[in-house]
């Protein structure tokens, strides 16, 4: 039985002419062989893939080339080529960095850089997945990677160029490789079908192509597989299968419910698509790509960022044709909410057929018309009550007579009125009772919305007034005694209330009871043992008891000078704290002991508690 090989490996580019895709890197490669302009540091950086192993390899043999061909590319005929066709070039070292990527492995290979190549001009070391060195083999790696032997070429290549060493990076020549594009991918499948004698249909190939995102590897790949699955006979419903890919169809087909408003089929499509084993995100997702193509193909210029079949890429330019842009931006920015939302949705088949509902009422939601005065587009609101639709943003500045700067006027009045003319309307009018002379019934609703604004416009617009003399500068004294006799023309002054020892007790009591409505019962206990007394008409006095509870009166003073001038209307009262002397203690007791005293006292009284500290080298933290 024959060995098979993957299309991967039997149709790896041996030259840079078969390189996909990459035609900016490989022309300079190229030019520098040609030129003798080699730098003796070359960085590949690029996705997965996408030939950075495979130009590095092309450029090693190239490079030793005893024949160049005048093109740059290698004759594949000398001693070097062949030799390294074959795996056997003693001129051309690779190092996997992935699993040698120690500091050791790294000294290694700068102990080999020091011997000069026995045949051909340089020394290639091709360095792979560069980027999983650790930090001590980069640094060990430096002296060698600025300064090189003429003889000996460095080429790294990774696929994270972010986590390699900014000194790493100043030291290469940096090559960044893209994507491969979906048609490049397909032509180069439909080559390698060629050769092969495989029956492929461009939509399938298509599929692969977009399924692999760019990847050359992954598309051959693919494409083995679904030759083994089908028999060399492949067709774009086999593919589908293969790949589990929703079919393009579906979507045509729930887009033609969604514009008819049949929630019933667009239903029973999504239900049929879940039976198929799809879950709703993948639904969304394809929905929302559908729908980004349809938007693509309204312009002409923008058509080539759809990239599917050209027999598809009709099919979407025909459906693009029946459906607004504005319908489609709202759509897709519907969807987008309910892809981000998904995950979090408990029940997530209601989810994604809540979405498809509101996409069939969609159109009946926002209508966008175009006005026929003013030739604008503009959004309307249905309103439920049978209410003339409303305009979320009226041009007033057509509609109104133009307010103009008079000579005397400020020229701000203008602009202001300008500005003003581009207010909002959010009240909805009443249709328009019926006369003898009536409008026609489809002018009505304009007729109505044309006398909206400008009874708006005549409320929003002040009238010009005439020029008045600007009046001189308050101070900032005369703005607060100007403010203060106003609120006191608006804030009658109340009659204030006799001050008698009883009412002063009512009210301490309620104002005692605040805190005990908070829970404070320690400012309850505080405020009760106060004492408190009128000693003249307009002064109360608190008497204290002891010095803690003359501290916390003075804290409250403001409070409760505030409170009795409220409850009294009489703003003259003056609220005066005493200390009773009488009721201080003579004698507090001495005071408290510190920790070091406590402990000094303690051994005083029991010595072993010293010995015991000084055996166990103890440090006491006090």
């Amino acid at each position: 039985m024959e060995n098979f090989i993957v299309s991967a490996r039997k149709y790896r580019p041996q030259n840079f002419s078969t390189v996909v895709g990459q035609a900016h890197i490989t022309t300079t490669l190229k030019n520098a062989i040609r030129n003798n302009q080699l730098a003796h540091a070359f960085l590949f950086c690029g996705p997965r893939g996408v030939g950075k192993t495979t130009c590095a390899r092309i450029l090693a043999k190239t490079i030793n080339c005893e024949n160049l061909q005048p093109d740059g590319e290698a004759c594949n005929q000398c001693h070097s080529c062949t030799s390294f066709n074959e795996g056997s070039s003693f001129n051309i070292h690779e190092l996997d960095a992935a699993s040698n990527n120690s500091v050791d492995d790294i000294r290694t290979l700068v102990e080999q850089v020091r011997f000069a190549p026995q045949a051909g001009k340089y020394k290639i070391y091709i360095i792979d997945e560069v980027h999983m060195l650790s930090s001590s083999a980069f640094n060990a790696f430096l002296k060698t990677l600025e300064e090189p032997p003429s003889y000996a070429i460095f080429i790294l290549a990774t696929t994270e160029k972010h986590k390699i060493l900014p000194t790493i990076l100043s030291r290469c020549q940096i090559f960044d490789f893209k994507r491969i594009t979906i048609q490049d991918t397909v032509d180069h499948l439909q080559e390698i079908c060629g050769k092969e004698s495989i029956e492929a249909e461009s939509d399938a190939l298509h599929l692969v192509a977009q399924k692999t995102d760019g990847c050359m590897r992954d598309s051959l790949s693919t494409l083995d597989k679904i030759v083994s699955f089908t028999g060399g006979h492949l067709t774009y419903q086999n593919t589908l299968e293969h790949l589990n890919i929703l079919d393009y169809d579906y979507f045509f087909k729930v887009m033609e419910a969604v514009m008819v408003q049949d929630v019933a089929t667009a239903l029973l499509i999504f239900d049929e698509i879940l039976q198929k084993g799809f879950e709703g995100d993948n639904f969304l997702n394809g929905w929302a790509e559908f729908l980004r193509n349809l938007l693509m193909c309204k312009e002409e210029k923008v058509m080539h960022l759809v990239e599917v079949s050209g027999n598809l890429k009709d099919r979407y330019r025909q459906m693009s044709g029946k459906v607004s842009p504005s319908y489609l931006i709202t759509a897709l920015h519907l969807l987008n909410e309910t892809e981000i939302n998904y995950r979090m949705a408990r029940n997530k088949r209601l989810h994604v057929e809540m979405a498809l509902i509101k996409l069939c009422f969609l159109q009946q939601a926002v209508n966008l018309v175009s006005d026929d005065q003013t030739g604008e587009v503009v959004k309307k609101k249905l309103v439920a009550d049978g209410a003339v639709p409303q305009r979320l943003r009226a041009p007033f500045a057509q509609l109104a007579p133009e307010v103009k700067a008079t000579a005397g006027q400020p020229a701000t009045t203008a602009s202001i009125a300008n500005q003003e003319a581009r207010l909002t309307i959010e009240t909805p009018v009443p249709p328009p009772a019926k006369t003898a002379t009536a409008q026609p019934a489809e002018q009505q609703p304009k007729m109505a919305g044309v006398t909206a604004m400008k009874d708006a416009l005549a409320t929003a617009i002040p009238k010009p007034t005439q020029p008045t003399v600007p009046q001189p500068k308050m101070t900032g004294l005369a703005a607060m005694k100007e403010a203060l006799a106003s609120k006191q023309q608006t804030n009658p002054v109340k009659q204030a209330i006799p001050i008698t020892l009883g009412a002063l007790h009512v009210y301490w009591e309620e104002f005692i009871d605040r805190f005990r409505q908070a829970n404070k019962m320690t400012v309850v206990s505080n405020l009760q043992l106060a004492a408190i007394s009128l000693p003249a008409p307009e002064e109360i006095a608190i008497t204290s008891r002891n010095i803690v509870q003359f501290r916390f009166m003075e804290e409250e003073k403001l409070a409760i000078s505030a409170f009795f001038k409220d409850k009294f209307h009489n703003l003259g009262i003056v609220l005066t704290l005493l200390l009773d002397e009488s009721q201080q203690a003579v004698d507090i007791g001495p005071a408290p002991l510190s920790s070091r005293e406590q402990f000094q006292k303690m051994t005083e009284s029991y010595p072993l508690v010293k010995e015991l500290k000084d055996r166990l080298n103890l440090e006491l933290d006090f």
